[in-house]
């Protein structure tokens, strides 16, 4: 999504056809913008250190590359605490735990521009991810909540393009702090959007409570969390020199966390992540394809910026200026994307735009500094709107058949992996980097090097098309208006 939500790499759709959901709120654009606004703040904040992170690792005494960890902890913390947002949502209800999100969300920001050291700023980005944790699912949730079925794609679309463009305009904002201002306001403007955030939920945002399943399932947190943290972890070692052993011991203490977790879940009433949603057809399929697309979109606002300033020596203003292209395509999608869904329905539009979105997002690593700007501007600006598409149409029919009692678990579960998706993007994509460094005895990134990374994260997310073509041709139909 990013996205996100939304994620962005982000979205929960209605419950299935004989439930009946309340009328459409007069006012629901209204709370979708307010939703949007607090996921576009955490989008953007996810990413907006990707242009600054040059100059934060001068401030710092580390390497570029070695700065990832700032972007990946913060996922992480998503990752780790996003599963129990649902529970925690329906416990304590919608617009408290909304109002709690953001306000730690915004504490974490305050401590970010504290950073005097790198360790520091990871430990403040996780604290922001435990904020951000709770804001993306539940204020799905919300939004949910106040839609007809018809009127989802349009809902949607409010929704999911400010979240979808958080991730894209993160570069150049940060690029622009960084050439006019110092870093640390990179933080800071998250505070003024905070405040306004809580005060307007206190005031659009209706309280609710759903019924909790079973008592909340902590064993399944703490052994999810360990298997996810340490699988990003150990993903986020491997990028780094003399680090393979640390790498393959995460890894592996991933692989047997996750067993463990399996093996709990099964005799759990009510899972943290409840696996048994992947037996919904739909649900499945979004989920695969929309995981291994999600590869490129957590990649590229990581590569692109650096590969603008360490070999293009563009500024941090002027490579941000290039990337907020793929932000303006996003938000011209907006318009045209229930035209589209209605016309070729999900499936077969997703195949052909997979390909497209794919295929124009490896074109980066062909980028060259002469090149013309205004051509890598246009390709960007397509990539960004067949890729906010993808995103609009997977977070739509994941949910087309999810029963209302179990939205709130498939909300977390999606959202969980969407998010690890994300992070583990940013760790291929530094992994690749990293990889053909070494290979061909770089002491710092060269163009060949960025262009290896930007095929390497475009051809795993191409085999998404055997997901895409998975999907039933009438998946969505009643959402989309689809004939067939």
């Amino acid at each position: 999504m990013s996205d996100q939500t939304c994620q962005v790499e982000a979205g929960e759709p209605s419950a299935p056809e004989d439930v009946t959901l309340k009328p459409t709120a007069p006012n629901f654009r209204l709370i979708a913008l307010i939703i949007a606004s607090a996921m576009f703040m955490e989008q953007l904040d996810a990413t907006v250190l990707a242009t600054a992170l040059p100059t934060m690792a001068r401030d710092f005494g580390v390497n570029a590359p070695s700065m990832s960890i700032a972007l990946t902890s913060y996922l992480l913390s998503l990752a780790i605490f996003i599963p129990a947002s649902g529970w925690v949502a329906d416990r304590f209800g919608s617009r408290t735990v909304f109002r709690t999100a953001i306000a730690v969300f915004t504490l974490g920001s305050i401590l970010c521009a504290q950073a005097p050291n790198l360790t520091f700023l990871v430990l403040a980005r996780l604290i922001q991810g435990l904020g951000g944790a709770m804001m993306m699912p539940v204020g799905r949730l919300v939004l949910m909540r106040s839609v007809q079925r018809k009127d989802f794609v349009a809902a949607m679309s409010w929704l999911l393009v400010p979240a979808l463009i958080g991730p894209i305009l993160g570069p150049p904002v940060g690029g622009l702090i960084v050439t006019y201002l110092d870093w640390r306001w990179i933080f800071y403007i998250n505070v003024p959007i905070g405040i306004l955030g809580f005060i307007l939920v206190s005031m659009f945002i209706e309280e609710f409570k759903g019924e909790t399943r079973g008592r909340f399932d902590t064993i399944g947190l703490v052994l999810s969390g360990v298997s996810l943290g340490s699988f990003l972890f150990g993903f986020e070692m491997s990028s780094r020199s003399g680090e393979a052993v640390t790498s393959i011991l995460l890894i592996g203490v991933g692989l047997v966390f996750g067993a463990a977790y399996l093996r709990h879940a099964r005799g759990h009433p009510s899972p943290i992540l409840d696996f048994s949603l992947m037996r919904v057809p739909s649900f499945n399929e979004s989920v695969m394809a929309g995981s291994l697309t999600r590869i490129t979109q957590g990649a590229q606002p990581f590569l692109l910026p650096l590969m603008l300033q360490l070999e293009f020596g563009l500024s941090a203003a002027a490579a941000g200026g290039i990337v907020v292209a793929t932000a303006l395509g996003s938000m011209t999608m907006k318009a045209t994307a229930g035209k589209i869904l209605k016309r070729y329905g999900f499936r077969n539009s997703l195949v052909v735009i997979g390909w497209i979105s794919t295929l124009g997002y490896a074109l980066c690593a062909f980028f060259r500094p002469e090149w013309p700007i205004w051509l890598i501007f246009t390709i960007l600006f397509f990539c960004g709107f067949f890729m906010s598409f993808q995103f609009t149409a997977y977070n739509i029919v994941a949910f087309d058949k999810i029963e209302r009692d179990r939205m709130s678990s498939a909300t977390s579960f999606y959202t969980t992996f969407q998010q690890l998706m994300l992070s583990l993007g940013i760790c291929v994509g530094a992994l690749a980097l990293n990889i053909s460094m070494v290979a061909q005895d770089h002491a710092n990134p060269r163009l060949g090097d960025f262009s290896v990374a930007f095929l390497v994260v475009t051809a795993i997310s191409l085999t998404a098309t055997i997901w895409n073509m998975r999907f039933s041709p009438s998946a969505g139909s009643d959402i989309s208006g689809h004939q067939g």
